[in-house]
Order: C-alpha cells, then sequence, then structure tokens
C-alpha cells in the first residue's frame, strides 16, 4: 500500500474545458482496469513503470482496506496527458458490493470505457452497467483486454458483447496474428487503414498497408462504414454509399466521433497492457471519441434552501459549483476531497460553502458551513501534486476540509448552491458492530463518522429497540472493507449476530390485579388497582380507559396507573420485547389518604399488567418486509423456491417497466433476510436486485 505523499512535481494543467477527458473504467473484478490504467500511464511517462495489481504497487492501491486484496475497493482518478489532453481515468471497483464508488465515478465522467476481458467476456453485472449508462444517455465504448492470455478469445468475447451490450458495437481495429500464429502482434485501422506493428513491443511500428491485409477486415470494414453513415447527420452519405461512391476517411472519422459522443455509437477496441498492442490506439479513441465537458449535461442544481437556479454550464468564469465524489481519511494528511468541478474555477486560498442534504437516512444530517481551500491537486493515486487551479470540467483533490461529505456541494459562499445528488440502491446486508473494550468506544464513534462521511452506500443505524448499532452494507465485501477501515483507523471492534426488534402481545383477554403497600415508618406506599385487559387488532398500538366508578381510585392516580402500565409495555412481559396492540381498562382499586402517591399507584399498575400476563397467553411477534426482487426469467423459479425456505409468502411475479427482467413480489420475516443481499447475489450469479419495506409485526410461527 501507497503511504500517501505531497510530490513537489506540478500536477498537469489544463486553461480550456476542451482538453478535459473524464472517463470512468467498468467492468467485472478481474477484467484487467487497473492493470490497464498502468498501461496507459506509462505508456504515456506518467509514471516510470507500471505497477503491479498482484504486488500491490499500482498507482491507484493507496487504500488501507486494500491490502491483502486483489481487486480494486475504492474509486480512484489518475490523470495523464496525450496529444496536449489531459485524461482523467477514474478506476472503479469491479465488485458489485462497491456500487457507491462506482456511482461516483459514473457522476464525475463525461464517458465510459468498458473494460471486458477476452477470457471471461461479458458478466450479468457488467450488462446490468450498460444499460445503466445507457439510460444516463452516457456515451460508452469498449476495450477487449487480456489478449496474452493462453485461453484468451477475442471473436467470441466481440460477439458476446454485440450480443449482451446490443447494436452498433463494432471494432475499429483488427487485431493481427504474430509470426508464431497465436500470439496477437499488430492492428489494422477498419475505417484509417493503418497498420501498427507492435511484434517489436511498445511504442508500435507503422507498417504498410498490404493486399494481403484486405480480406480478413473487408465484411468488417463494410459493417462499421454502414454503421458510420447510419448515424452520420448528413443523409446524402447514405445515398452516396449506395451509389457505390467512396466516402472518404476524413468524412468517415468525425461522423464517427460525433456519434460516439451522443451514445448512439459505440468503438470496440483491442488491447494488451502486457505486451503494449493497442494502447496507442486506445489513447487516440480516448481523446478523439470521448466527448468533452462541454459536450456532455451537467447536474440540476438548485439552492440551498431548494429554490430553482437555472442550469449550468461548463464554464471557467461562470459560478463556482463542484462536487466531492470521493472522502478518504488519510492518518498523514487528513480528510482528502476528490472533487469534480462543474462550473467555474477553484482556486487556493479561496473561502468556499459546503452543502450536504438529503441523507439524513444514511446517517449523513444535513451541514453547511464555509471553509478555506488552502491548496488544490492534482491526485495521482497517493500523490498530491499541487496545481494553481482546477477550472470547470477537470478533476482534482483538496484536503483538510472539517466538513465536506461524500456527495457534498461546493460553491460560493456568495451565492450556495447544492447539486441534485446521484442516486444510490439501499444496502440491504446489516452487520452489527460493537467495541471489543471500553476503551474502543470513543474511536469507535470517531471512525464511525468519518467512515459514514467517507461513503454513502453504507448506512448506520443505532436501533433503540435491540439496542445495537447496525452498519448497512452493499455486500459481504462492502462490509469486510468497511470494518477494516475502522480497524486501520484505530478502533478495535467485533461483530455480533444482528437481531430484530421483536415485540409481545396479549393472544387472550386477561385480568390483572396491582397491589403495592409499603410501611417501614413515616409516610408508606399504598396503590391497589384493577384492570382488564384485551388484544387489539394488528397496527391499533396502545389504549386505556378508566372505569372506575365512586372514586375507588382517585382521578389525579388515574394517570398514574397508565404511567406505570406504558413502562412496563416498554420493558417487556414475557421476553424482554414492547407490548403492542393492547387495550387495557382500569376498573376499580384502592387508595389511602395519606400513603397513596404517583409512585405507588405506578408500580400497582405495572404489577397488574404482569399478574394479567400470566393468567393470558402471550405471543411474540416478529416484523415482515415486503421484498421486491428483480431478476432475469431464468432465476424466477429459483428465487420461489428460496423464498418458500425463508417462510416467504409470494404475492406475484411480473415484469419490469423495460421488461427484460422478471419482479417477484414476496412477504418475508425480516429475521429470514438479514443475509439475503448475499444470498441472493450466489443464487442469480450476481444479476440478482431486490428492495425491502417493513408491512407489520405478525406472530412468530411455530417453526
Amino acid at each position: 500500500m501507497a503511504q500517501r505523499t505531497h510530490d513537489n512535481t506540478a500536477g498537469p494543467v489544463v486553461t480550456e474545458p476542451g482538453r478535459v477527458r473524464n472517463v470512468v473504467l467498468l467492468g467485472h473484478a478481474g477484467a484487467g482496469k487497473t492493470t490497464l490504467i498502468e498501461a496507459l500511464l506509462a505508456a504515456t511517462g506518467t509514471i516510470s513503470r507500471a505497477g503491479s495489481v498482484a504486488e500491490g504497487t499500482t498507482v491507484t492501491d493507496h487504500d488501507p482496506a486494500a491490502v491483502h486484496r486483489q481487486h480494486s475497493v475504492a474509486l480512484s482518478c489518475a490523470p495523464l496527458v496525450h496529444q496536449d489532453v489531459k485524461v482523467n481515468l477514474l478506476d472503479t471497483p469491479g465488485s458489485p458490493d462497491f456500487v457507491g464508488e462506482l456511482r461516483a465515478g459514473l457522476r464525475a465522467a463525461d464517458a465510459a470505457l468498458f473494460v471486458v476481458s477476452a477470457v471471461d467476456g461479458v458478466d450479468d453485472a457488467t450488462v446490468a452497467l450498460w444499460e445503466e449508462c445507457a439510460a444516463l444517455g452516457m456515451p460508452r465504448a469498449v476495450a477487449v483486454t487480456r489478449l496474452d492470455h493462453p485461453r484468451a478469445d477475442y471473436e467470441q468475447t466481440l460477439q458476446d458483447c454485440q450480443d449482451a451490450f446490443g447494436e452498433n458495437v463494432l471494432p475499429i481495429y483488427q487485431p493481427m496474428l504474430g509470426d508464431d500464429g497465436d500470439s496477437f502482434a499488430g492492428l489494422i485501422g477498419l475505417i484509417t487503414l493503418r497498420v501498427l506493428d507492435y511484434s517489436q513491443g511498445y511504442p508500435p511500428r507503422e507498417a504498410t498497408f498490404e493486399q494481403a491485409h484486405i480480406m480478413p477486415i473487408k465484411d468488417d470494414r463494410e459493417t462499421l462504414i454502414e454503421a458510420i453513415i447510419a448515424e452520420s447527420e448528413d443523409e446524402s452519405l447514405m445515398d452516396a454509399y449506395v451509389a457505390g461512391e467512396l466516402i472518404s476517411t476524413a468524412t468517415l472519422v468525425p461522423d464517427m466521433q460525433k456519434a460516439v459522443a451522443r451514445g448512439t455509437f459505440h468503438p470496440v477496441i483491442p488491447v494488451c497492457a502486457a505486451t503494449g498492442v493497442g494502447l496507442d490506439a486506445l489513447l487516440d479513441g480516448l481523446v478523439d471519441g470521448a466527448p468533452s465537458p462541454l459536450e456532455h449535461d451537467l447536474p440540476v442544481v438548485t439552492g440551498v434552501d431548494g429554490a430553482p437556479r437555472p442550469p449550468l454550464a461548463c464554464d471557467p468564469d461562470g459560478p463556482l459549483v463542484a462536487e466531492v465524489v470521493r472522502t478518504t481519511i488519510d492518518r498523514h494528511v487528513g480528510r482528502v476531497s476528490l472533487v469534480r468541478v462543474f462550473s467555474g474555477t477553484l482556486r487556493p486560498d479561496l473561502t468556499l460553502h459546503v452543502s450536504g442534504h438529503g441523507l439524513q437516512e444514511r446517517g449523513h444530517p444535513d451541514h453547511d458551513a464555509d471553509e478555506r481551500v488552502a491548496h488544490v491537486y492534482s491526485p495521482l493515486g497517493a500523490q498530491l501534486r499541487e496545481v494553481p487551479f482546477c477550472l470547470a470540467g477537470d478533476i482534482c483533490a483538496i484536503t483538510k476540509s472539517g466538513s465536506a461529505e461524500t456527495g457534498d456541494t461546493l460553491s460560493g459562499k456568495e451565492a450556495p448552491l447544492l447539486m441534485e445528488p446521484w442516486t444510490m440502491p439501499e444496502p440491504l446486508l446489516p452487520v452489527a458492530v460493537v467495541a471489543r473494550s471500553r476503551s474502543d468506544e470513543d474511536a469507535l464513534a470517531r471512525n464511525l463518522a468519518k467512515l459514514v462521511a467517507g461513503d454513502p452506500a453504507l448506512r448506520l443505524d443505532r436501533n433503540p429497540e435491540t439496542r445495537q448499532l447496525v452498519l448497512w452494507c452493499m455486500g459481504e465485501s462492502h462490509a469486510e472493507v468497511a470494518l477494516e477501515r475502522l480497524r486501520a483507523g484505530g478502533a478495535e471492534v467485533d461483530t455480533e449476530p444482528v437481531r430484530v426488534a421483536l415485540r409481545e402481545t396479549f393472544s387472550t383477554a386477561a385480568k390483572g390485579h396491582g397491589r403495592h403497600v409499603k410501611q417501614s415508618g413515616g409516610h408508606g406506599q399504598f396503590a391497589v388497582c384493577d384492570i382488564e385487559v384485551e388484544p387489539l387488532p394488528r397496527g391499533e398500538g396502545f389504549r386505556f380507559v378508566s372505569e372506575v366508578v365512586g372514586g375507588a381510585v382517585p382521578h389525579n392516580y388515574v394517570p398514574s396507573v397508565e404511567k406505570g402500565v406504558r413502562a412496563q409495555l416498554e420493558r417487556g412481559l414475557v421476553a424482554g420485547h414492547p407490548v403492542v396492540d393492547l387495550l387495557v381498562r382500569l376498573v376499580d382499586g384502592r387508595a389511602h389518604s395519606v400513603d397513596s402517591s404517583d409512585a405507588a399507584f405506578q408500580t400497582a399498575g405495572a404489577l397488574a399488567l404482569k399478574e394479567a400476563a400470566g393468567q393470558g397467553g402471550m405471543t411474540l411477534l416478529e416484523p415482515v418486509d415486503e421484498i421486491v426482487v428483480r431478476v432475469p426469467d431464468t432465476f424466477v423459479g429459483a428465487v420461489l423456491s428460496d423464498l418458500s425456505g425463508r417462510r416467504g409468502r409470494p404475492l406475484g411475479t411480473g415484469t419490469d417497466d423495460d421488461g427484460g427482467y422478471a419482479v417477484v413480489r414476496a412477504e418475508v420475516p425480516a429475521a429470514e433476510l438479514v443475509r439475503y443481499a448475499v444470498d441472493l447475489r450466489a443464487l442469480t450469479s450476481g444479476s440478482g436486485s431486490f428492495t425491502r419495506t417493513y408491512v407489520r409485526h405478525e406472530a412468530v410461527t411455530r417453526e
């Protein structure tokens, strides 16, 4: 793990938004995203040599929780410069457990590069990501990686991408085999007809296009040209092409770039980080094909009070609006905030307004504060390289903010603004944490606050009924990393089984007699009350009625009886759980003119309720949730069978709005859902998801 450092070397600086590209890399764990970024950084001279994921020496490996892990667990920014254009590569974790980091990467980016392994192909989670980007209108390209692996199958992987991602997913380069006939050693540009020879390593040698090259690329070239012409805004091109006219490269390339920026055409580039094949082609594609921040719609902004504001423009001279997309706590530097600037220019010694609203349910209370930015940095993994400013469209880092959390808006203090937050799925895996010793409790509280500040995918729940501190996570890996980060911060923590909030109720009517009489010299204690109890329908709560006649219980002590009964209901009667859905009638009692008191009648009321519980039948109630499960059609049977084993009651099945996934609705006891997030993912190969909503408490069944 690299220690975060300040680098005296100045970071790359751009002076206009049109010379910035923000590209997020997406794909499943092991597809080669981090390895590809290392190769691109080395190819552009940003770093002297590429690091190794296995050895933990990559630029993006600087999270304390990444130690001993083979895959990234956090969003990281790695900027490079190619053709005088700054490309901010945003590395995201491949595991669906870290969807919070992924969503932050999507917010910071203007285009997405899907990294697909030529060994493993396309999985369901990657397809879901593609559909999510399509819904956002984000431009997408595909890099097919790991071409050097013995089991690599480029042609099959290309077909898998086209089957999974839909139309207009087409290669713009054709890989060429080397002299050994087994490994790829070159590329042919299907439009430009450039021949790039990597047999001597990177950078490639440009070879001559020969007659022998025509036949292997003829069909793919024609398909590509037809697709570009179909997407062209110049309708005369299709007529010219049908008439047999030759369409020039100078016409095709700009039209393809425009289609990519619109998100209607998706180029595929074969690339191998180990041999360097395709690295320059990919860099050219990112610079020429990915849209600049000027071409990307910006998030909606309002005033801090929610009042509407005019739409933002990516203008360095406009009002300052930026967003924190990642927060880390470094033991040497303190809080480090990765920031995407959408409008205006962020400069050192500037006083900002920090606004965070709308995440109260996840343990992020609304907050507003003015803070001074001492320095602005260009991050390169663990290195922070100081820069004089960061203009609209670019990404930078600031340090030592006292209140900025992931998702917060940074704006000018004169006219504070608030950005529309990005959407986050609900964390559904609960983990109960407890300090290992009393001396660890303060450290746990401090580190939990820091942890939640940096990860909006977490939800912190202090459950008053179970008296547990529960971290709601996205999955097992997310939970493990959260615990590792807590321990790395100096808090020794353990986990314990998650308890659900059980309750009790009466199953039959009963009567209770409460007598509290004590005499020990001076004023004594005297209170007697008789109650009748009967159960109410579920959800009716508690009602107390006085039917005392003749003043047997003075009217000023009737509220005391009720108070005592209520207190005992909270403490429980059988198993220590709150008692609900109950009608209590006070029907008789006795008082003493001297020894009766408020406290005495409270005690008598509690005693009467306890006696009634001993006579009447008591029932334990458990929470029941309604869940909505979204899975591919092929998994519906397995999901229904699994829910049956969880005491679930199916409510119906259907399809989602897009018609691509099946939807299963059921009611399931909450106790059976503690690990459902993990089990559903295993059951559906990572393609299933669900939501849950509390419905009611109902009697625990015998089994």
